[in-house]
């Protein structure tokens, strides 16, 4: 019996209408339900993208993947799946028709860029192709990065200036603090030896306190990025917090990103979409010639904090720089390794390495971007990371 979709109550009945738009129609998949209106376009859009177009079907209906060679039908297919499916899901499959059907050079078109909808992955995309951009696609392409990087610095400018704030209030503790400058949490914790139950109250021996926020520049930040293929998500987000750290008054910022070169792009860090068009995804890495330099603009170590993001896949001299590492770390520097700045996991990293930074109480591990200013206020302040629990 063939069921229509536009039948489907019960159910029984939705389960096959699910197995139907899985299973993509072909004449064994033993569903027997036929698709219409909705459901047959999105069966369409799916087919375009996850179709099998190697294996004809034994009813002489072939289910074939592809959206065709003409920005006009992916412009049409873009808007269909927009239609049909949320924001997230059309996320993802944008970047599966970027990975499986090679549509990155079509996003070089003004009206292509015009239609997809603008993620942190497809950013990343757009950055590769920044060098083969003509110029009348750049500027639709710099709205599109503008747009996630606005929506980004809105989602995390705030709790990151905060968090950071507070750190650096708390790493500038006093001996000898005036009474509105007390740190009552730590003085509380500190003197909880001293307390008197006959009067219920603590009399504490030892205050703790903080100065409040000045103007000064209290620590020095320098992120140095990665830039190689694998890490664009990571770029992103570390561009948008590099422009956040640096709009902090206490903090002074430094943003270098490599690859076999090394480019300072701290000039640029009021900007962070300039930041992402100076960069060049894609490349060797040269992580002892970044370390190298970053070393050398590091003028008061014990109040700095160092940065690397990177899966530690070392083109240079690794010898070297585990050397620089250390010797930082034995200045004082407080070092940070991340393998990513993004929400999608670790990535494929060199584990030796990665062991060998460890080693030197500069563990690696991947960081998502709402952990972010959490672990650069435990580095300020000198106490552990927080590192997740899945390292």
């Amino acid at each position: 019996m063939t069921v229509s979709s536009a039948e489907l109550g019960d159910p029984g009945a939705e389960r096959l209408r699910r197995w139907r738009l899985v299973l993509g129609g072909d004449a064994a998949d033993g569903t027997g339900c036929t698709l219409t209106g909705r459901d047959a376009g999105m069966d369409a859009a799916l087919t375009s993208l996850y179709g099998k177009g190697d294996k004809p079907q034994t009813a002489g209906r072939e289910r074939s993947a592809g959206l065709g060679a003409s920005a006009p039908s992916v412009a049409r297919w873009l808007g269909d799946i927009r239609t049909y499916f949320p924001s997230s899901v059309v996320q993802v499959m944008q970047r599966d028709a970027i990975d499986r059907l090679g549509l990155s050079t079509l996003l070089l078109e003004p009206e292509m860029l015009e239609a997809v909808e603008a993620d942190v992955h497809l950013v990343g995309t757009l950055l590769s192709l920044n060098k083969a951009m003509p110029e009348t696609t750049k500027e639709s392409a710099r709205a599109v990065v503008r747009k996630v990087v606005e929506d980004l610095e809105k989602r995390l400018a705030t709790r990151t200036r905060a968090t950071l704030t507070g750190a650096l209030d708390r790493s500038a503790r006093i001996n000898r603090p005036r009474h509105h400058d007390i740190d009552w949490n730590r003085t509380i914790a500190a003197n909880l030896k001293h307390y008197l139950p006959e009067y219920r109250t603590i009399v504490p021996e030892r205050l703790i306190g903080y100065g409040r926020a000045s103007q000064s520049v209290k620590k020095e930040v320098v992120l140095c990025i990665d830039q190689s293929g694998s890490m664009a998500a990571s770029v992103v987000y570390a561009s948008v917090f590099g422009a956040v750290l640096a709009s902090m008054r206490s903090i002074s910022t430094r943003l270098v990103v490599f690859d076999t070169a090394v480019v300072d792009l701290t000039d640029q860090l009021d900007d962070p979409v300039d930041v992402l068009f100076g960069t060049q995804l894609g490349g060797g890495t040269d992580i002892n010639r970044a370390l190298a330099y970053c070393q050398s603009q590091i003028t008061r170590p014990a109040e700095t904090v160092v940065v690397l993001i990177s899966d530690l896949y070392e083109g240079g001299i690794r010898d070297e720089m585990l050397k620089r590492v250390a010797a930082m770390k034995a200045s004082g520097v407080q070092f940070v390794t991340l393998l990513a700045l993004s929400d999608e996991g670790a990535p494929a990293y060199d584990r030796e390495h990665a062991a060998a930074l460890a080693a030197l109480g500069a563990p690696a591990f991947a960081c998502t971007p709402d952990l972010f200013p959490d672990v650069m206020a435990a580095a300020i302040e000198k106490r552990p990371l927080p590192i997740p629990d899945t390292v």
